[in-house]
């Protein structure tokens, strides 16, 4: 049987059983269980410092620095979700992802399993696909736990009930609680982009650790230019520019025009760098 043939005969139920095979994989490495360790212990680290510094009857972020929502933690324990992805998404969440896309590809190269895969029936672009998926599947769950231990530890120190808006109304405790979850939603969206970038370079080499490090070197350069004003006329161009822009979710009504650019963005990142990661893959000539 050709290998034509046997990607052919590949069925629907053995992608999916590829696709668990790389979530099992992902998800049981140390590296990743740390990293996930590391995005839950934030918002603790957070809530505890809110907690001390207000101890005495002072106002969280009374100067006028620290992540956004960190003045409403004291009022309402959900403001600590809020926070804590403001603090982890220009850093930690991308370097996570970046961490784990960068692997993806060159890591099983430099292992020497890649080759073993590709007999398989799967293909190559199956298999990135898959891959692909998983990462997305990552950003997701890092998301997630960043807001659950947000959630949890908002509750253990602080009270809970209804919340007061950016725009200054007043809405139940139920749908801030949803508004927290869409939020998490169009964080996890937010990084596609990164999960894209990351999957291209890991296939441009066979060391995972050159991916992962040149991964996580262009996101700090990306934020560096972001923060140069002189370089105003690249910021709408670059994926983490409107990365922030869920705050918008916490006004009434809900303002749109940034999320949109954000969310498109993100799809034109995934678009670009998938498609070229897609075109290196196929054509490259696994050794390892």
């Amino acid at each position: 049987m050709s290998q034509a043939e046997a990607v052919r005969k590949a069925s629907p139920l053995w992608t999916l059983g590829l696709f668990r095979s790389e979530l099992l994989t992902t998800f049981r490495r140390w590296r990743t269980l740390a990293l996930l360790g590391v995005l839950a212990a934030v918002p603790v680290l957070v809530g505890v410092a809110v907690r001390i510094e207000t101890g005495d009857g002072s106002s969280a972020g009374g100067g006028g620095g620290g992540p956004a929502f960190i003045s409403q933690i004291t009022n309402n324990g959900l403001f600590l979700v809020f926070t804590a992805l403001a603090a982890t998404l220009p850093f930690f969440l991308p370097m996570a992802i970046g961490v784990v896309a960068g692997d993806a590809v060159a890591g099983e190269a430099g292992a020497g399993t890649l080759r073993y895969l590709l007999v398989a029936p799967a293909g190559r672009s199956r298999l990135l696909l898959t891959k692909y998926a998983a990462v997305m599947t990552f950003c997701l769950v890092a998301t997630l736990v960043v807001a659950v231990s947000a959630l949890i530890t908002g509750a253990l120190l602080f009270p809970l009930g209804d919340l007061t808006t950016i725009s200054g109304t007043r809405i139940g405790f139920s749908e801030g609680l949803a508004r927290a979850l869409l939020i998490a939603l169009v964080v996890a969206v937010s990084l596609i982009g990164v999960a894209a970038l990351g999957l291209f370079v890991s296939t441009l080499t066979n060391s995972g650790i050159a991916a992962m490090a040149t991964t996580v070197g262009l996101l700090i350069t990306v934020q560096i230019v972001d923060q140069i004003p002189q370089l105003h006329a690249l910021h709408p161009y670059l994926f983490s520019h409107y990365w922030l822009s869920f705050a918008d979710l916490m006004r009434e009504p809900v303002y749109w025009d940034d999320l949109t650019k954000n969310l498109g963005l993100q799809a034109l990142y995934a678009a670009v760098f998938g498609s070229a990661a897609w075109a290196r893959f196929t054509a490259k000539d696994i050794t390892a």
